[in-house]
């Protein structure tokens, strides 16, 4: 009988055909469900590449440091209302151009005091005109960034609602030695999250 077991026969289908069957099928899975670096492009995480309008004639802008938040690394200062964009850029490119001389501290509180890459090694320093949103609270939300879970900090201003309100950001990480400044209008976090003004600068 045909259908029975012999000795010495393979009974199924032919291994080497079990094997590319799988291959082939973690490939569709790969190449249809997981996203690819053009899919996250093309959903607009890496913001607007529309050129920002500077005016060199801008008066610099008077600003006031609100809130130091050491555990975080970061700092906020506040800005009047009435700044134009243009007076911010040339605020977050005065604060670079400070880092680089090694006098950032004459305007800004250190936020790695005494470390062997400078008192401003790693840094968040966030821009805003309205104070309420320069608070200590504020910046952590910001600082945690955008996935952190909501559940854990009920009484926080969303993130969402804080990251609009950043006027400009300008990140020191100096363990980056290919770029270790980073400044941009308005505001983005790490996953690529931004706010609707967001430019970056440099």
């Amino acid at each position: 009988m045909s259908d029975e077991y012999e000795e010495g026969k393979r009974a199924g289908i032919h291994p080497l055909i079990v094997v590319f069957s799988v291959l082939i099928g973690l490939w569709l899975f790969v190449a249809l469900i997981v996203p690819s670096s053009k899919n996250k492009q093309a959903a607009g995480t890496e913001g607007p590449t529309v050129p920002m309008i500077e005016d060199p004639e801008a008066a610099p802008v008077i600003f006031k440091v609100q809130a130091t938040v050491p555990e975080m690394n970061a700092v906020s200062i506040v800005v009047p209302a009435q700044a134009t964009d243009s007076q911010v850029i040339g605020l977050l490119k005065r604060l670079k151009k400070e880092r680089l001389a090694g006098s950032l501290t004459d305007l800004v509180p250190a936020t790695t005091p005494g470390h062997t890459l400078g008192d401003h090694s790693v840094a968040d320093i966030y821009v805003v005109s309205d104070p309420k949103y320069a608070q200590t609270e504020v910046i952590k939300t910001l600082t945690r960034g955008a996935h952190a879970p909501g559940g854990l900090y009920p009484d926080a201003v969303p993130f969402e609602v804080a990251m609009e309100e950043i006027r400009g950001h300008y990140r020191i990480d100096m363990n980056n030695t290919g770029a270790p400044d980073a400044g941009s209008i308005g505001f983005a976090d790490e996953s690529g999250v931004h706010s609707k003004h967001y430019r970056k600068l440099f």
